[in-house]
């Protein structure tokens, strides 16, 4: 008797100390790295044509604003630079359809001017031309196709945190406004699933500084109808999402003290997040690009503020997770200053963002 209760003693101890192990396994297996990004830089906005992801434009370390293009192909995992941008710009959104890539808006220089600029690369004639501006000016917006149409959503002006709406539609060159976001955000992640379109997190007005938000708003572009549904476990701003069948996932963020490394995933089936196993690097301004079962994320700066990265961590959903808590409390977080003019929300002045 007494040698089983011996066994069964160093069996549990060894369950015990097998733990960390076990989980620190799995977490190295769903996260892997691919070949690093040539050109370390946040506040970028990437996209992607079949298996080339375009990394376009954002900051360098001395926060100068770029026009640099670069690819990476994720069968050979490798880097090559294309032709630049017209105008370098960050805080940009990007978007691909029929076989070229959209950019829209974002912000000009260490000034931080917003733009309208649309942008439109083909990748046959490695050449850039310009479409039609978008109607506001503005910059941290979000932008996605769906059925052929570009949507380009929230953002902020000079002055203005903006829930505006406006599609474009290549074949007329034309811009009309759609119907507008509830909660108007910037740095905040969209992302499409099932032909609807999600908006979560990002930093909205309220008192000085602004605040990170963990709103989860759904437009259905038929009914054109916004919605919103359960919000995202943490509030993060300076986020980046990409989906994978019928859930989305939003990765890293930060506030005014810190990066996030958050990992949490969204399921339109059952409407709930999950908490899944952290970014190896905490990040924030970064990309996500999904391919198959697979998001590349991409970029961004590990410390708040101005600060870059070309690092290129690759997340494996069909890997088994050793963290996969459904979560739903939220991290009550300041969104970081930075070097934008004062702006006025409402009519009252808040600090820079």
């Amino acid at each position: 008797m007494r040698e089983l209760l011996v066994a069964i003693l160093v069996s549990t101890i060894l369950i015990i100390l097998l733990i960390p192990l076990i989980t620190s396994l799995a977490m190295a297996q769903s996260w892997s790295k691919g070949a690093g990004m040539p050109t370390a830089r946040s506040e970028i906005t990437a996209t992607n044509i079949g298996d080339d992801i375009y990394v376009i434009g954002g900051f360098d370390k001395s926060g100068d604003t770029l026009d640099v293009v670069e690819v990476y192909n994720v069968n050979n995992n490798s880097w090559k630079s294309i032709a630049p941008m017209p105008q370098g710009v960050h805080h940009a959104a990007a978007a691909s359809y029929n076989g070229k890539i959209y950019v829209v808006g974002g912000f000009i220089s260490r000034e931080w001017i917003p733009s309208n600029q649309l942008f439109i690369y083909d990748p046959i004639k490695d050449k850039w031309t310009e479409g039609k501006s978008m109607p506001t000016l503005r910059g941290a917006l979000n932008a996605l196709f769906v059925n052929g149409t570009l949507y380009a959503i929230g953002g902020q002006d000079e002055a203005r945190i903006l829930n505006i709406n406006e599609a474009y539609d290549p074949l007329t060159n034309k811009w009309i406004s759609k119907a507008s976001m509830p909660t108007g955000r910037h740095h905040a992640a969209a992302t499409t699933v099932d032909n609807k379109i999600y908006v979560v997190g990002g930093r909205i007005a309220g008192s000085s500084p602004l605040v990170n938000v963990n709103v989860n708003e759904m437009y259905d572009i038929e009914k054109d109808k916004w919605t919103q549904i359960e919000s995202m476990p943490s509030k993060r701003s300076g986020i980046a999402a990409a989906t994978i069948n019928n859930s989305f996932f939003v990765f890293g963020g930060e506030d005014i003290t810190r990066t996030f490394g958050n990992n949490e995933k969204y399921d339109r089936g059952n409407g709930k997040w999950t908490s899944l196993d952290s970014m190896p690097t905490s990040r924030h301004g970064l990309a996500a690009v999904s391919i198959d079962n697979k998001i590349f994320v991409i970029g961004g700066g590990p410390e708040p503020g101005l600060s870059v990265s070309g690092i290129n961590e690759i997340y494996d959903d069909t890997i088994l997770n050793s963290n996969t808590t459904n979560n739903s409390t939220s991290l009550n977080t300041t969104m970081l200053p930075e070097q934008l003019p004062p702006q006025s929300i409402n009519g009252s002045k808040v600090g820079k963002i």
